[in-house]
Formats: C-alpha cells, sequence, structure tokens
C-alpha cells in the first residue's frame, strides 16, 4: 500500500471529502454504530463465555471492563475520524499533520482497515452458515431429531465447498449491496430497519424463553454472582470479550466517527452504543439459557451452542420450527450489521485514495474478500489438513479459517486498540481533545487519565494472554 502525499493524492482526498456524506442525526450513528457492535460474538460468543466461566460474576466482571477498556478506546476512535474527517489512514495523516506528530502513526488506521478486511473474509462464511440454517429450520428439519442427527446436519454443512461457496456469495452480496449505497441510502437506511428489527426478534425470542419453565434458573445463572467459579482466566476472558465486542481495533469506529456531525457529543453515543451492545449480549443470554435448561443441556457448550445444541432443542419444543427460524434471521442480521461496517473502511480509503466512485470501491473491495473467504471455506473440508505457519509453534495445526480467526483477534485487533489508546492519551494534543469531546473538566480528566493509565495496561494483559 502506498500513501503518498502528492498534490495529486491530496486533491483527490479533498474531492472524496467534499462529496461524503453524514449521518443525519445521533440516532442515526447509535443505530449505525450499535449494528457494527452487534454480532455473532452477541448472540453467539458472550452466552457460551459466561456459561463457561461461572455466569453471574463474569457479567459483573465484563460490565466493568466495557467501563474501562471499551467505552474510553471507543470514544478515542470515534474522535480520531471525526476530527479526521477522512477513512481512517487519511483521518490519522491529517491528525499527525496537525499535532506535528510522527506521520507513521497513520499506520495505526491501515492495522484497523486490515484487521477488518480479513475478518469479513471469515466471517462471511460464519454469515453464511447462518443463512443456510434459516433455511434448514424453516424446512422443520431439526424436528424431531436426534443429537446425532442435528450434528451430522452441521458436520454435512461444513464439508460441501460448493454449498458453503453458494451461501458465502450470498452473505458478501448482501453486505456489498448496502455499502455501495453509501452513507445516508445505504448504511444508514439498512441499519434503521435491521437494528429495530434485531431487538423485536429478540425480545420475541426472550418471550419464547419465558415459557419453557426455566426462565427464572437464567436469570440467577446471568446475574447471581458466585465469585467461587471465576478464575483468572475468567477474568481475562471478560476484558477481551469487552475491547472485542465493541468492534475496537478494526477502524470500524474511525470510519463510522468521520461522517459524524460536530454537533453529536461523541462521550453520549458511545455510552449508548456501548450500552446497546450490552444489552443485546444480556437479551441473548436470556434468550437462549431457558432453552438450554430447559433441556438438561450444559450452558458453557462452546461455539457448538448455537449450530448444534440449540438447533437440537428447538427440535424438541413445540413451535421450534418456527421460534428456531427467528432466532436464526435474528443471527443474520446480527452477522449483515457487523459485515457492512467490516466493508465500509476499506471502500471509504479506496473512494478518497483511488478516486474511485463508491460502486466500483465496494466491488473491488469485496471482491476481493470474497475471494480470499473461499480459502476459509476450503480449510473447512478439502484443505483442512493444511497449516500454512504450521512451521511456527504459535500456529501449529491451524487451518487458514483458524489462522485468519487468530491473526485478527490476537494480534491485529488488540495492537491496534492499545495503540489508540496510546497515540490519543499521550501523544494528541490535549486542548483538541477537550474541543472534540465538549466535556466538563471532571468527565473530561475521567475519560482522559482512564485511557492514558488504565485502558492500555489492561489491553496489553489480553495481548500477551492471548499469545502465551
Amino acid at each position: 500500500m502506498s500513501y503518498s502525499s502528492s498534490a495529486t493524492a491530496t486533491g483527490a482526498q479533498e474531492g472524496a471529502q467534499s462529496k461524503r456524506g453524514f449521518w443525519s442525526s445521533r440516532l442515526a450513528f447509535i443505530l449505525a454504530a450499535t449494528g457494527s457492535a452487534v454480532g455473532l460474538g452477541n448472540i453467539w460468543k458472550f452466552p457460551y463465555i459466561t456459561g463457561e466461566n461461572g455466569g453471574g460474576a463474569f457479567v459483573l466482571v465484563y460490565l466493568i471492563c466495557i467501563a474501562v477498556v471499551g467505552i474510553p478506546i471507543m470514544m478515542a476512535e470515534v474522535l480520531i475520524g471525526r476530527r479526521g474527517g477522512h477513512s481512517p489512514v487519511n483521518s490519522l495523516r491529517q491528525i499527525t499533520q496537525r499535532d506535528k506528530l510522527n506521520p507513521a502513526w497513520k499506520w495505526v488506521g491501515a492495522i484497523g482497515v486490515l484487521a477488518g478486511f480479513l475478518i469479513l473474509s471469515f466471517y462471511s462464511v460464519i454469515g453464511g452458515w447462518a443463512l443456510s440454517y434459516v433455511g434448514t429450520s424453516a424446512a422443520g428439519q431439526f424436528s424431531g431429531q436426534t443429537a446425532d442427527a442435528v450434528g451430522g446436519i452441521f458436520s454435512g454443512l461444513l464439508s460441501d465447498p460448493m454449498t458453503l461457496l453458494s451461501w458465502h456469495t450470498l452473505f458478501m452480496a448482501l453486505v456489498m449491496v448496502v455499502v455501495a449505497r453509501g452513507v445516508s441510502s445505504g448504511l444508514e437506511r439498512a441499519t434503521s430497519i435491521l437494528m429495530p428489527g434485531l431487538f423485536v426478534l429478540l425480545l420475541i425470542m426472550v418471550g419464547y424463553a419465558m415459557t419453557s419453565g426455566h426462565f427464572g434458573e437464567a436469570v440467577s445463572f446471568l446475574f447471581q454472582p458466585d465469585f467461587s467459579k471465576l478464575t483468572t482466566s475468567g477474568v481475562l476472558v471478560a476484558l477481551g470479550h469487552a475491547f472485542f465486542t465493541l468492534s475496537l481495533g478494526m477502524a470500524v469506529m474511525m470510519a463510522y466517527g468521520s461522517y459524524l456531525p460536530k454537533n453529536v457529543s461523541i462521550a453520549k453515543a458511545s455510552v449508548t452504543v456501548s450500552v446497546m451492545d450490552t444489552g443485546v449480549a444480556l437479551l441473548a443470554g436470556l434468550a437462549i439459557f431457558p432453552i438450554v435448561f430447559a433441556n438438561g443441556m450444559e450452558p458453557g457448550a462452546g461455539p457448538g451452542l448455537i449450530f448444534q445444541t440449540l438447533p437440537l432443542a428447538f427440535g424438541q419444543m413445540p413451535m421450534g420450527t418456527l421460534f428456531g427460524t427467528l432466532f436464526f434471521v435474528l443471527l443474520v442480521f446480527a452477522a449483515w450489521t457487523s459485515g457492512i461496517s467490516l466493508l465500509e473502511p476499506l471502500v471509504e480509503w479506496l473512494e478518497e485514495q483511488k478516486g474511485m466512485n463508491r460502486t466500483v470501491s465496494t466491488l473491488i473491495a469485496g471482491l476481493v474478500c470474497w475471494v480470499l473467504g473461499i480459502a476459509s471455506i476450503l480449510s473447512l473440508n478439502l484443505w483442512s489438513d493444511v497449516a500454512p505457519l504450521g512451521m511456527f509453534a504459535m500456529f501449529e495445526g491451524k487451518t487458514i479459517f483458524d489462522l485468519l480467526d487468530y491473526l485478527t483477534a490476537n494480534i491485529l485487533l488488540p495492537l491496534g486498540g492499545l495503540l489508540v489508546a496510546v497515540l490519543v492519551g499521550w501523544f494528541m494534543s490535549k486542548q483538541a481533545l477537550q474541543n472534540e469531546l465538549s466535556l466538563s473538566e471532571g468527565g473530561f480528566n475521567l475519560w482522559y487519565n482512564t485511557l492514558k493509565f488504565i485502558t492500555p495496561v489492561a489491553v496489553l494483559v489480553v495481548f500477551l494472554y492471548n499469545l502465551s
């Protein structure tokens, strides 16, 4: 990648800036940012890591971690985007010039854009699984099935590269259609429909779970702390998930922040997004755990909880076909809104740096991502024994799918988040930060000192723990 500072590049950036859109309101930004944050991690990962780590005590630690890691970094990323007014890379270029900082800081944006792009390549494959399960559930294929039969449906899907390719293609097409339409007609319009729809579906699922007879057990499991079950490892998992669940370290919030009008409070918007994201994760737990308990299943069943355990439960329950289908539609909505946000930073950069129009830049970014996704698909079947970096101990036995997941989650995202915290907390102009945030002195100092002293240490701990 070349980031020339020539007059040609500058002219292209200025032209892009003059044509760029903005969120029509604070609500539009909140829905879009929440759509990015709410993804498979909320519906799929949060319930099972809560199950693995003892329930209520884990949730309490997780909420503390959101406050000391998630919200400070989100505010910092949105601030960078709005102050720079460009794509993540070019926003950081603008900021380094204004504040007379080392121009190498622009690579923080490049790390985020790359991370989001790599994540989308395999995230789209998982989104394809959810799309596939909508049809499978609607056709009643889980009804009355045994655990082996339900497991066979999932393993059959993973072993068929052409079927996976079809669903991966459909998911990427859904993402590209929205992104190609721009900020107001694409991102804003889609999230204004999908996010309320997601909340309605989730509340319906919680209502259904209330009829299972085990709702009280689920509430106790989620909200009654039992610190005897919380280990050091569990605390680090909570810290890591608090960071990853808000789409931090992948340049998304910088890109979305660049479309944020100056009259919108970054602090209030970031807190609202964090609260809504956490609310979805807790509601997902209330929707899933009663069904798990009603069927005598383990709440810490791991990733298979969504694609094997729950389909088995829906197949045994009254109206299971209907509510199983609604659940997977919910999963598709969550994946779709996140997929849109993962593609946006690269498309925004192509528009600015290469002078491409929105449709062309989306087509190029989307197709390259789609091609990379094929490698992840093949790693689930035909290339399942291929470990590209297997000569290194830390990557031993990791397929392409596993490798992309590991590199992004354990290296690129925490590295990006750590660098953002250090850049904003230690190097950017404090006066410029105060002007951008418009907080009271006490509120600003709380955010600034947390970001400067506490957040980097917490992210560094997660970083080193994940690499160990």
